[in-house]
């Protein structure tokens, strides 16, 4: 199929129509906003959906906010055709994570970038090889998503390194390699990491945190302890050394039937142990530095530029 026209228009007439969900926490609402006012350069609009009191008591500082259900995508999905129905074609659409915003003036490389691509968005090439477009940073036009049926809805995949996703982003993916429509990928610009996956830049221009709303365990983190991510969320497996000594408590007599190949378990236990502490403590470092990270990006204008020493340079 013929990758369809291009609806991008570089008038600063256009609307800015941006896509984002903060869930129970009202943190990022502060940074984001003060973020889109100082770097969008021209006339915008913010559809969010926000979660828990303290989220939605900040409702008035959007252009539409309601507490929107059902998961991730369905509420990018619904907050697109709300903008679909109040906007002209060339309008930009910009999905952005609750954690995430421009670090540099976006004005004239918006207008530039979709005259030549129908979409931009980050690609986490840095999240076991991901080729997908990733709702952190997603930049296309109204018309050019409506055109396509633009859908956030996950769908199983996996990555070039045998990882299994079942995320944002699939549906979406596919879509653009069905019609033959090649779209522009953001990818990771650090000079300076604090870890392989959080706390990113992307193409000089886009900050994001990553994991703001949730424990930060990652794919990244997973790998260094040896652990499949899927089951590092459910604990799968055979029981940790902790559990396996409950048993006992409760029924002493269960030490007298006990045979070799019980060793096998506790070998299993104890290895699943090992992981279990790992990842806490993989997870315990990174929520420190994420606190440590947002008190010096709301505080030191030149922060990210320490993460990304090109910052200020691009155009």
């Amino acid at each position: 199929m013929e990758p369809l026209s291009l609806e991008a228009t570089e008038s600063s007439n256009d609307m800015i129509n941006i896509v984002t969900i903060h869930w129970l926490s009202s943190q990022w609402i502060d940074p984001q906003l003060d973020h889109l006012e100082r770097n969008l350069g021209g006339p915008f609009r913010v559809f969010a959906s926000l979660n828990g009191p303290e989220a939605l008591g900040a409702r008035s500082r959007f252009h539409f906010a309601e507490d929107l259900p059902g998961g991730h995508a369905s509420k990018l999905n619904a907050l697109a055709q709300r903008v679909l129905q109040d906007s002209e074609p060339s309008d930009v659409l910009i999905f952005l994570d609750g954690d995430a915003f421009p670090v540099q003036p976006l004005g004239e490389w918006i207008g530039r970038t979709l005259a030549q691509h129908p979409l931009a968005a980050v690609r986490r090439a840095e999240n076991a090889g991901d080729l997908r477009p990733h709702p952190c940073f997603c930049m296309t036009t109204v018309g050019f998503w409506e055109t396509i049926v633009g859908d956030w809805r996950p769908a199983p995949w996996t990555s070039p390194g045998g990882e299994e996703f079942v995320d944002a982003g699939t549906v979406l993916y596919k879509t653009l390699l069905d019609r033959g429509i090649g779209w522009m990928p953001m990818l990771r610009t650090n000079t300076h990491d604090l870890h392989p996956l959080w706390f990113a830049i992307y193409d000089h221009r886009i900050y994001h945190h990553g994991a703001g709303f949730r424990s930060r365990f990652s794919y990244a983190d997973a790998a260094n302890v040896r652990v499949d991510a899927r089951s590092a969320r459910t604990w799968k497996g055979p029981p940790t050394l902790g559990a396996l000594a409950k048993t006992p408590l409760k029924d002493p007599s269960t030490l007298m039937r006990l045979r070799p190949r019980h060793a096998s378990t506790l070998g299993r236990s104890a290895v699943k142990t090992a992981r279990r502490f790992a990842m806490q403590r993989y997870a315990r470092r990174a929520e420190t530095t994420s606190s440590d990270v947002f008190s010096r990006l709301t505080s030191e204008p030149g922060f990210f530029s320490e993460l990304d020493d090109a910052i200020g340079t691009c155009h």
